[in-house]
């Protein structure tokens, strides 16, 4: 199970949008997933991001394709 903590910008290489990063985080939630955070600034974006383990994106990102997550 691979920890490493990542965005959903880091995950999925193109911004996510607050949509679908609300439904990542609530998911991620009410399955007790831990997360962090990173201050980020850029042109485009300041602030917080939220940062979650790789296993659990891959999990939630395979939910998409099956519906199904396996926890």
């Amino acid at each position: 199970m691979d920890n490493t903590l990542m965005s959903l910008y880091d995950y999925l290489g193109k911004a996510a949008g607050m949509k679908l990063g609300k439904e990542v985080h609530i998911v991620a939630m009410n399955n007790k997933v831990p997360y962090g955070t990173r201050q980020v600034s850029n042109p485009k974006y300041e602030g917080l991001v939220m940062l979650y383990p790789k296993w659990f994106l891959d999990s939630y990102f395979k939910k998409e394709n099956n519906d199904e997550l396996p926890f």
